[in-house]
């Protein structure tokens, strides 16, 4: 099951970094989403950053 919510985070961040790329999104909006997604998920480090 933690694979698949980890899998699952990774996608949706993915998808989030291609809005921001094609300017879809500005930047604060890309990390606030990012910021939710992380709390979401439970996840506690970004090693992107």
């Amino acid at each position: 099951m933690e694979k698949k919510r980890l899998l699952r985070y990774s996608m949706q961040l993915s998808m989030l970094r291609q809005l921001l790329n094609k300017k879809l999104i500005s930047e604060f909006e890309y990390k606030k989403i990012k910021k939710r997604l992380m709390r979401d998920y439970n996840i506690v480090s970004d090693i992107t950053a």
